[in-house]
């Protein structure tokens, strides 16, 4: 069946990598003799990223002596050695197109199975000098794949590879990869990769979002910025306003979804051009949107929308979006907030109540005092047209009044929850939005709680937390323009971070230009394979550098391979 060529190792270790420092395992080097195979690797071996590599499902990585020759060929390189391409195993056999997931072999005293293939991560590239090889493996079906250790034992270069068990499904690793990665992926394989045991749980999650997106997505309401006139503007709390909003002519909005949000963008003032993010705080049946925005001390858009901003004033409003929703369902529902957080699940509140949604609801919001609790009255209101309502608030610097059993001085903990009565159902769901902080310890504690943790949604109103996988933790750097002299381009505005600066083709790429900025990104490939780098796109226009092997969603952009064609909004 085949052969083992050689066996690979190497410890993580610290590399240099565009001005910041990388931990990686991806330096493997052959070894003489015989090596013992563990749970989790080979003897002398260490992944610097077990997130995405290593561990029980990926201890043992393959790939094959014809790979190699091909990339010789295919790369004008004859410095490719066995290891070059981060393996444990280099092997004579065993290509993508004809190992199948689930597959068992035995190789000299140890026995393993096909988990997954190799996950497409910038370190290859960086190995190996050629930063597009995530996507070059991807696109030319040699991807290599990892083995998960059934029984341990020793094994040597020379050693025979004997099939032992063809997996069920006899999908082949070439096709699981492209299955995943590229476009034009066929339902029913989806289904059948789902019914392999072996599959590694992640790619199976990964297969079920897709079947689950076989639907094309909800298109926003309409393209880029429009104006949009201000209808009134309400006092809340002594730091949070509402401004209602709607079209000049009086006709009606599209629907938002509770919980999606709106960019808007001052049309005069100080912060004239200048975008931010808000969660609408009501639905629109009225055929008009809210939104409740708390003022920052430093906040020139908050600042302006507070005291510059009148009735009658026109603003630029992007469409309605955001993936933080209220979902059908029969169970129990959370919604958890804190300060200015209350927004988007109040949002949730008035399309339940709207609707005499039947479902148990506890609505649980923090505020520092009774000065600073939006939408207290008109929160008590909603809950009143609920069956199944039950409320409570914490105020960390204030304490109930004579009958106000519902409020506790303090913060939310698990005893508390327990003693509310909070659902610990497999079918509840939780809505959280506010600090991360209040959002990680509420969620920390719903999880103990017995809550399913892929029931607890989050909203952050800031930038998302950074996904740079290997990258060794750095101090974090409040956003700011970037260094050099200017650019010359198209303006591009990280709506998120607060940012906007010109585009300068240095930069290379929008994701290159948000890490000149400190902009917190999220990325893995860095080649427009994974879609980890997939972001809104609020308006413009971006042509990709790379072509992307599967074009994102509409509405949508990679920014690890695009670059702006014209003044470009991301939600980043």
């Amino acid at each position: 069946m085949g052969t083992l060529l050689s066996v690979n190792v190497g410890l993580p270790r610290d590399v240099p990598w565009q001005g910041r420092t990388v931990r990686t395992g991806a330096w493997k080097a052959p070894v003489s003799g015989r090596r013992m195979v563990r749970r989790l690797n080979v003897d002398g071996d260490g992944q610097g990223d077990l997130a995405g590599h290593g561990g029980e499902i990926r201890a043992v990585l393959v790939y094959q002596a014809d790979s190699y020759r091909y990339w010789r060929k295919q790369l004008g390189r004859d410095d490719l050695s066995f290891g070059s391409f981060g393996e444990n195993f280099t092997v004579d056999g065993l290509p993508d197109d004809e190992v199948c997931i689930g597959d068992r072999y035995r190789i000299g005293e140890a026995e393993f199975e096909v988990t997954q293939p190799r996950v497409t991560c910038y370190r290859v590239g960086m190995r190996l000098g050629e930063p597009a090889m995530a996507s070059l493996l991807v696109a030319h079906h040699r991807p290599g794949f990892y083995l998960r250790v059934l029984t341990e034992g020793r094994v040597g270069a020379g050693d025979e590879i004997t099939l032992v068990r063809r997996g069920p499904g006899e999908l082949s690793v070439a096709d699981t990869d492209a299955l995943l990665y590229l476009p034009g992926r066929d339902p029913a394989t989806l289904r059948r990769a789902l019914e392999i045991p072996a599959l590694s749980p992640g790619w199976q999650q990964s297969f079920r979002e897709l079947a689950g997106a076989a639907q094309p997505a909800e298109q926003p309401g309409w393209p880029g910025f429009r104006p949009l006139r201000v209808a009134r503007i309400v006092r809340e709390s002594a730091d949070v306003s509402s401004v209602s909003l709607g079209t000049a002519d009086g006709t009606p909005l599209p629907d938002a979804r509770p919980g999606q949000y709106l960019s808007l963008r001052p049309t005069a003032g100080p912060a004239a051009h200048e975008v931010r993010s808000y969660s609408l705080s009501s639905a629109s049946a009225d055929g008009g949107y809210r939104i409740s925005v708390k003022r920052e001390p430093h906040g020139r858009v908050s600042g302006y929308i507070h005291t510059g901003l009148r009735a009658g004033d026109l603003v630029d409003v992007a469409a309605p979006r955001g993936t933080f929703v209220l979902e059908a369902g029969t169970g129990p529902v959370v919604l958890a907030s804190a300060g200015i957080g209350v927004t988007p699940v109040l949002a949730m509140l008035h399309r339940l109540a709207a609707t005499g949604d039947p479902r148990p609801l506890w609505w649980l919001h923090t505020a520092r005092d009774r000065a600073h609790h939006a939408f207290a009255a008109e929160a008590r209101d909603l809950l009143a047209r609920l069956p199944d309502a039950h409320e409570h608030v914490f105020y960390t610097a204030d304490g109930p009044l004579p009958g106000e059993e519902h409020v506790t001085r303090g913060r939310p903990t698990a005893a508390a929850l327990a003693s509310l009565g909070v659902p610990a159902g497999a079918d509840t769901d939780a809505y959280l939005c506010g600090p991360t902080a209040f959002m990680d310890d509420l969620g920390a504690m719903l999880r103990e709680h017995g809550l399913l943790p892929e029931r607890i949604h989050t909203e952050r109103f800031s930038a998302l937390a950074a996904v740079n996988p290997g990258v060794t933790s750095t101090t974090a750097v409040r956003p700011h323009q970037p260094s050099g002299p200017a650019g010359t381009g198209p303006l591009v505005t990280f709506a998120r971070s607060g940012i906007t600066t010109a585009w300068s083709p240095e930069h290379g790429s929008l994701l290159g230009l948000a890490e000149a900025c400190d902009v917190p990104t999220r990325w893995s490939c860095r080649t427009g394979v994974c879609h980890t780098c997939v972001t809104p796109l609020v308006t413009g226009d971006v042509v990709y550098t790379t072509p992307p092997l599967e074009p994102p969603e509409p509405g949508t952009v990679l920014v690890c391979c695009s670059a702006p064609a014209a003044e470009t909004v991301l939600d980043l």
